[in-house]
């Protein structure tokens, strides 16, 4: 019978499973390059369209609701397409989808920007379709091939995220401006080259062998994690544990996977956390760009405003997830985020605009803190890879969806106003839903290793649970 809740000693798995090797050797950089390449190309198509909305509108007649769906039409595919991961890495191997991905993001790329007139939307929906996948994969992927290096990897992977997304946005209005007769077209496709070349530093990742299917077809999450069986016998979680109920027996019942996971409230309070931080990270992303030329700034000072806010993402995104690492439990460091993010917003929106830098950086501190702590619970609250998987994939999609609304809201509240204070305080009421979820899942609990295992019986005997203590 499956247990229940478990309280980890720390963090769960991620301080448990013993790695495959450290990082070092030629095999081991490919990696690292190839992770630092394809997250780069997860944001910057995104970040690089806010800056120019009023342009882009303008030059392709768009509508209002045209606008605001093309800045929620990322998010929404990114809840729509994320369910696919799972399979398609269970059939081809999550290496070989993972290239695939950085092909369509390229091609998606190309399209919208060759005809944007008739492209626009499709272009839009195949480049954000590939990113979604990505979003799933990418992490699992570390944490099946390093991770005993799973907080360092997944922090250089949020690293290069932000670096894209303020390269995105430092770029958008003078590349703009500087190309003439051609700024659409080249603004909308331009990202195309920086995907190109990390679909070739991805090849040497092609060669890994595709995972054993008898391991993964189980879990409908798993995306296809070597090894799963295997890992799961060795990461046992020490402590107390909460009595099985009847959610835990029914999970373990049904064939595993990233559904499973609606059985158990701590995947919820993951999954809401993820969609509030996603929901108010891209509505900002999309629409505060065109609050600060609406205040008066220039649109080369709202791109770089942009960037700062990015950058701020950066450094609190390769700070979290070693933060909350060494952590017993990540309640304060939720609570903080929030926090800073609340007041970013405020003073960023309704503060003078002499202070418009500093409070733009402090939402940037916040917002990279509670997306680096989205991802890390994924993967913290899960006690081997194929959980991990699951309730990554069941995070982000549901999560995902709900974010899609935000862009959507905003941008309908701003053309019912006129003005930013309702959109601004709707996001405000969002970073106290934040808290109410964040405090709960940063409990140190972890969520039953059946609730993902595989449906078709061990061959043998599960491995005995390894005591852990609290991280030092």
């Amino acid at each position: 019978m499956c247990s229940g809740l478990r309280r980890a000693g720390s963090v769960g798995l991620m301080q448990q499973m013993p790695g495959r090797a450290r990082l070092r050797g030629a095999p081991v950089a490919l990696l690292v390059a190839g992770i630092i390449a394809l997250a780069f190309n997860l944001r910057a198509a995104i970040t690089s369209l806010p800056p120019v909305f009023p342009e882009l509108r303008g030059a392709l007649h768009l509508p209002a609701a045209a606008e605001a769906a093309l800045a929620a039409a990322p998010v929404l595919c990114f809840g729509v397409f994320s369910g696919l991961a799972a399979p398609l890495s269970r059939a081809f191997g999550a290496e070989r989808v993972l290239g695939a991905a950085l092909a369509a993001l390229a091609a998606g790329l190309v399209l919208r920007g060759a005809a944007p007139g008739l492209l626009l939307f499709p272009g839009t929906i195949l480049a954000a379709g590939a990113i979604a996948l990505m979003n799933v994969l990418l992490p699992s992927l570390i944490k099946r091939r390093h991770p005993d290096q799973a907080g360092l990897l997944i922090g250089l992977y949020l690293l290069a995220l932000s670096a894209g997304a303020i390269a995105g946005s430092l770029l958008a209005v003078p590349v703009f401006a500087a190309a003439g007769g051609a700024a659409v077209r080249l603004a909308l496709g331009v990202w195309a080259l920086p995907a190109l070349a990390a679909a070739v530093i991805w090849l040497p990742q092609l060669r890994e062998p595709r995972p054993d299917s008898r391991l993964s077809e189980g879990a409908a999450g798993s995306a296809g994690l070597e090894g799963s069986a295997a890992l799961a016998g060795s990461a046992g979680l020490a402590g107390p544990t909460e009595p099985a109920g009847p959610a835990s027996r029914r999970a373990a019942s049904r064939r595993a996977g990233a559904l499973s996971m609606r059985h158990y409230p701590l995947a919820w309070q993951v999954t809401a956390f993820m969609g509030l931080q996603s929901l108010s990270y891209f509505a900002a992303l999309s629409w505060f760009p065109t609050l600060f030329r609406d205040r008066g700034v220039s649109a080369v000072h709202a791109g770089d405003l942009l960037a700062l806010m990015n950058l701020g993402n950066a450094v609190t995104a390769l700070l979290l997830p070693v933060l909350a690492h060494r952590a017993r439990d990540q309640r304060m460091l939720a609570a903080v985020s929030v926090l800073a993010t609340a007041a970013g917003l405020a003073g960023a929106a309704f503060g003078p605009l002499a202070t418009a830098i500093p409070f733009t950086f402090l939402l940037g501190l916040g917002q990279g803190a509670t997306l680096g702590l989205g991802i890390f619970f994924t993967q913290a609250r899960a006690p081997d890879p194929v959980t991990a998987a699951s309730l990554s994939a069941f995070a982000q999609g549901i999560g995902y969806l709900l974010a899609s609304t935000g862009p959507l809201l905003l941008g309908y509240l701003h053309a019912r106003t006129g003005s930013w204070t309702v959109p601004v305080a709707v996001l405000l009421i969002v970073a106290i839903l934040e808290l109410i979820t964040g405090w709960p899942a940063g409990r140190p609990l972890t969520i039953p290793r059946c609730a993902a295992a595989p449906a078709r019986p061990a061959a043998g005997p599960a491995a005995p649970a390894a005591p852990v203590g609290p991280a030092g």
